[in-house]
């Protein structure tokens, strides 16, 4: 059977040729941003704010993402170092968007005068919409897929539609659609995070934590399906621990997905994962014991920048003004008109 294709190339104009890798990947970002505008709006953040945040992190997380992948992929760009700036060909590594994102909004957010983990919290969502969508990017493109697979499994047991089947059938034979995996784990993630933050109980940076959590969950599991994943040689125990870990997978019919032993028998991302899921409920159990103001999700946001300028009705305080009590009228002896005579009867 030949290789069904989608044409990576969206349309172009004159000699520019515009991907849908890119249209995707931009789509996912201005989806994310929308989310944490909508969001940003009950704790009054004026939408300037997110805007300028998309505008400075999503090049920081691209130029990350690149560096990541590129760095463990040194031998195949040190002979053609060109190729290090076709991010349109696909080789971008999600971890490393996160970090370049991270960055850019801890000075950026801090230099605006708001604490860090509540805009975290309120971009949470947003990022893992973000990534739902971009998943696609990696269809189009036919890269990011699992190991070898049947046509029957992907048309009757999974009933995947015909456009995602004949995608997946990459030089004669299918592959696990692991693009789809994500994108869809990443949707039920969404649905939870939406949920958690009108909780009552949720402090802050807690739906920030719980958002890496889950996705770093569902990475852990779908990157060992992959046969194109980074990699690096390590201890055979620690070989052993990680697909231990994840052995629960086969009994769902699903098998390891193929690295050269010469390559690496560790998953970086894999590894990342475990440490991501470790440290974040770290970080929740001690800020909750060991910060005693620690305040609540739904607790108002106040820029010190703000509060700083003078602007009426705001403080640098992250709770309400209170107004101060009322006192009741007093009325003394010589305040009280006198009664004449002739009238006390």
């Amino acid at each position: 059977m030949g290789t069904l294709l989608l044409d990576p190339i969206a349309f172009s104009i004159g000699g520019l040729k515009v991907h849908w890798y890119g249209l995707i990947l931009g789509s996912a970002a201005l989806v994310g941003l929308l989310l944490a505008v909508w969001e940003g709006k009950r704790f009054r953040i004026p939408q300037e704010f997110f805007m300028d945040l998309l505008l400075l992190g999503v090049p920081s997380a691209i130029i990350a993402a690149r560096i990541y992948y590129v760095a463990f992929m040194w031998d195949d760009y040190k002979n053609n170092f060109w190729d290090v700036f076709k991010i349109w060909n696909g080789g971008i590594a999600i971890y490393g968007a996160l970090i370049g994102a991270i960055i850019c909004a801890v000075i950026f957010v801090r230099r605006r005068g708001y604490n860090f983990w509540r805009i975290a919290d309120i971009c949470a969502p947003g990022l893992i919409i973000g990534q739902m969508i971009g998943r696609w990017g990696n269809f189009v493109n036919q890269e990011a897929y699992g190991g070898p697979t049947t046509e029957s499994f992907l048309r009757e047991n999974l009933h995947l539609p015909s456009f995602i089947v004949n995608q997946m059938n990459v030089q004669g034979t299918f592959h696990h659609p692991t693009f789809l995996y994500e994108s869809l784990w990443n949707l039920v993630g969404l649905f939870l995070l939406l949920i958690l933050r009108r909780q009552k109980f949720l402090r802050s940076g807690e739906l920030f934590a719980s958002y890496f959590i889950w996705y770093s969950i569902g990475r852990f599991f779908i990157e060992a399906l992959r046969t194109d994943s980074l990699a690096f040689q390590g201890a055979a125990w620690l070989a052993s621990f990680v697909n231990g870990l994840w052995s629960p997978m086969t009994w769902l019919g699903f098998e390891l997905g193929y690295l050269a032993p010469s390559y690496g028998n560790v998953r970086i991302s894999q590894l990342l994962a475990i440490g991501i899921v470790i440290a974040a409920v770290i970080f929740i159990i001690v800020r909750r014991r060991t910060v005693s103001d620690l305040p609540y999700y739904s607790d108002p946001i106040i820029s010190t920048k703000v509060a700083a300028a003078g602007v009426p009705g705001v403080t640098a305080s992250a709770e309400p003004e209170k107004a101060e009590p009322v006192k009741p009228m007093e009325t003394t002896v010589e305040e009280q008109p006198e009664v004449p005579e002739e009238k006390k009867e």
